[in-house]
């Protein structure tokens, strides 16, 4: 038997809740089991009905997205959040994410990714939207003189985080600074390293390194 992932939803616009409940209520296993329109009221709110996943807009009145993550940190209570929110400022995301938050979408592409990014976290990962995701890895990656910033299309089992983690090991990023540039944990690049040399058939470090090279990935 399937268990359901049981979602609240937070933000001060109910025809923003309506749409988003809609979009989840497509799939079979998600349940919506709530949703707070004050930032005062949400982490009462999801603690009696148990959410294992709160959708939060960081806009929230008379308690920010922000002061109700450190709520829910000091209080112990064991739910992941996905943060919806109008700014990409990489501050903010890191200051959030540095929170234990376990998403962000900007607003403007929560309809496209929104059921993506509760799977997603409902499996254990941490996800961005692509925008994010882009923005985040175009810091990190500024200026290197290695990097092949036209990337060719490479192994199609390899996912968009999975190509960005190989250009950064292969730039000599350590799992440390990968988790810091990328505003992931270091379990996160631990898991995504062993995935990629499963997917890669591949030994160790060495191999992504060469595997990049080869694919021209970067420069070498």
């Amino acid at each position: 038997m399937t268990t359901n992932t049981r979602i609240h939803l937070a933000d001060d616009h109910k025809i923003i809740i309506h749409g988003i409940q809609t979009l989840l209520n497509t799939i079979p296993n998600f349940e919506i089991v709530g949703f707070s329109l004050n930032g005062t009221t949400i982490f009462d709110d999801v603690t009696n009905n148990k959410a294992d996943i709160l959708v939060l807009d960081i806009s929230m009145p008379e308690k920010d997205g922000i002061e109700v993550v450190k709520e829910f940190a000091e209080k112990g209570f064991p739910c992941k959040v996905i943060i919806l929110s109008s700014y990409d400022d990489l501050k903010l995301i890191k200051e959030i994410m540095d929170l234990g938050v376990s998403g962000y979408l900007t607003k403007q592409c929560a309809g496209e990714n929104i059921i993506e990014a509760v799977q997603a976290v409902a499996n254990g990962e941490e996800y961005f939207c692509e925008s994010i995701r882009e923005k985040i890895f175009n810091k990190a990656t500024k200026n290197n003189p290695k990097l092949n910033i036209y990337k060719p299309k490479v192994n199609p089992l390899l996912t968009e985080r999975e190509i960005e983690i190989i250009i950064l090991i292969a730039l000599e990023f350590s799992g440390k600074e990968i988790s810091e540039e990328l505003f992931i944990s270091t379990n996160t690049v631990e898991t995504h390293r062993k995935n990629i040399l499963k997917k890669l058939k591949a030994k160790n470090t060495i191999s992504i390194v060469k595997y990049a090279m080869n694919n021209h990935l970067i420069i070498s």
